[in-house]
C-alpha cells in the first residue's frame, strides 16, 4: 500500500466509499480512439445549452480545457458556479475536493457533475476526517487542544471543511494562507498554536517566510504514529502543527535541479507553487499560487527565461501561450498530476451526452450537515481582508 494507504482505482472503477476521492464510475466509455469525440462533445453541450456551465481547471488537459466556459483554479470555479444560479448542471471538469465546494456554495436545485469519481487529490486524501478527529483527540490529551486553532488549505475534503467550521478554524487558499493563520493567531491569545491540514509544505513555508516563525517551532504530525509521532512537550513548544501530508506533483521539485537549470540558464528566474518543499522554495526567484504564476509570466518580458515548477499540463500551456519567452519544466521528467488526468475526453463525452439524454450521472452530493458547517469555515475565510478568491 502507499503511503496514503489507499486503493488503486484503476479506469474509474472500483470503489472506497471512506476515500475522498468518492466511488464506482459506472457506464461504458466511448473509446479514446473515436474520431468523433470532439463533435459528440459540441453536439452534447448545444444540446443542453444554458442548462449547462462547465468548468476547468488550470491542470487539465487540453482536450478538457477546449470544451471549458471557465478556467480557474478550484474555488475561482466554486464561485464562478455559484455566480451562475440559472445552470442547472455544473460540470467541474478537476477533482473531487473541486466538485464538493462547488455542491457547497451553488444552490440546491443546481447539481454538479465530476466527469470520472476517481478524480480524487492525493493530497486531500492524506487527511481523513477519522485521522483528523483522532488526532483532535490526542491534542486534547496532551493538554493543548483548548489553544489549536485548524487551518484547512482548499485541497481538503468537505469533511476536513467541515470539521474547520466545527471548531473555530478557517479554510485558506494559497493566495490568502498568510492572512488566514494571521487570523488563526489571534484566536486564543499570544499561546495560540495552529493545526495546518493538510499540506506541510504550504503550512511551513507561509508561517516561517511570511509570518517569522523559525523552523524549530514547526512540527509535523504523522496521523500514521501513535501521537502523531510527537511528544506532549514537542507539542506544548510548537506554535504550528502541520499535517504529515503534500501535494504529489509539486512535492517532487528538487532543489539540485534549480542549481543545473541556473549553471546552463542565463539570467534563469525559477518560478514556484507555495505546495513546494521549504528547500525549493528558499532557492526560487519568485513563489506564488497558480493564477499568480499565470499573471507573473504574462507580464514577463519577451526574451525572459523562466523555470516553473507547478503541473506540467499548464506549464505547457504557458510555454505555447508565450513563444516569446523561454519556459521550462522544473523537473527532469514528465510529470502531470494523474487524478487531475482522469477527466479526459472520453469521460467529459460520456457525462455530457447522459445529460443531455435526461440521465444524471456521477453527481457529488455534500450532506446537509457537513455543508452547514464547511460553510462557516468558508466564509470565516471570505470575511478576511485582502485576496480570498484564487487558489
Amino acid at each position: 500500500m502507499t503511503t496514503v494507504d489507499l486503493p488503486l482505482l484503476p479506469l474509474g472503477r472500483g470503489s472506497d466509499p471512506l476515500s475522498e476521492r468518492g466511488v464506482e464510475c459506472p457506464g461504458d466509455l466511448p473509446p479514446a480512439s473515436d474520431p468523433d469525440l470532439v463533435a459528440r462533445a459540441r453536439a452534447a453541450k448545444e444540446k443542453l445549452g444554458e442548462r449547462l456551465f462547465v468548468l476547468g481547471h488550470h491542470y487539465q488537459r487540453d482536450e478538457v480545457i477546449q470544451f471549458a466556459d471557465v478556467t480557474g483554479d478550484s474555488f475561482k470555479l466554486a464561485r464562478d458556479a455559484a455566480a451562475r444560479p440559472d445552470a442547472e448542471f455544473i460540470v467541474f471538469c478537476g477533482v473531487h475536493f473541486m466538485a464538493e465546494s462547488a455542491d457547497i456554495l451553488t444552490g440546491p436545485d443546481q447539481k454538479v457533475v465530476l466527469p470520472d469519481l476517481a478524480a480524487g487529490c492525493s493530497m486531500a486524501d492524506m487527511a481523513r476526517i477519522a485521522q483528523v478527529e483522532r488526532a483532535w483527540d490526542a491534542l486534547a490529551e496532551a493538554g493543548v487542544q483548548d489553544v489549536v486553532v485548524p487551518v484547512t488549505y482548499m485541497n481538503s475534503s468537505a469533511a476536513i471543511k467541515a470539521f474547520c467550521g466545527r471548531n473555530g478554524g478557517v479554510v485558506c487558499t494559497s493566495s490568502n494562507a498568510e492572512v488566514a493563520l494571521d487570523w488563526a493567531f489571534e484566536q486564543k491569545g499570544e499561546d495560540t498554536k495552529v493545526l495546518f491540514l493538510p499540506d506541510q509544505h504550504l503550512g511551513r513555508n507561509t508561517a516561517v517566510l511570511k509570518l517569522g516563525y523559525s523552523l524549530d517551532e514547526c512540527v509535523v504530525w504523522n496521523p500514521h504514529k501513535p501521537n502523531g509521532g510527537l511528544t506532549p512537550e514537542e507539542l506544548a513548544q510548537a506554535r504550528i502543527i502541520l499535517w504529515k501530508g503534500h501535494c504529489s506533483v509539486h512535492g517532487r521539485f528538487a532543489a539540485d535541479v534549480i542549481d543545473e537549470l541556473r549553471a546552463k540558464v542565463p539570467d534563469l528566474n525559477v518560478l514556484v507553487h507555495p505546495e513546494c518543499q521549504h528547500e525549493v522554495v528558499l532557492k526560487s526567484d519568485l513563489v506564488g499560487s497558480t493564477e499568480f504564476i499565470i499573471k507573473t509570466i504574462e507580464e514577463a518580458p519577451a526574451g525572459s527565461s523562466w523555470a516553473i515548477g507547478t503541473e506540467l499540463n499548464l506549464v505547457q500551456r504557458l510555454k505555447n501561450a508565450h513563444p516569446d519567452k523561454n519556459i521550462m519544466f522544473l523537473d527532469r521528467n514528465v510529470c502531470y498530476c494523474s487524478t487531475m488526468n482522469r477527466i479526459d475526453l472520453p469521460h467529459l463525452v460520456w457525462a455530457l451526452e447522459n445529460l443531455a439524454e435526461g440521465n444524471l450521472v456521477n453527481q457529488i452530493e455534500v450532506d446537509p450537515q457537513t455543508e452547514a458547517d464547511a460553510l462557516v469555515a468558508l466564509q470565516r475565510m471570505l470575511d478576511l481582508p485582502g485576496k480570498t478568491h484564487r487558489d
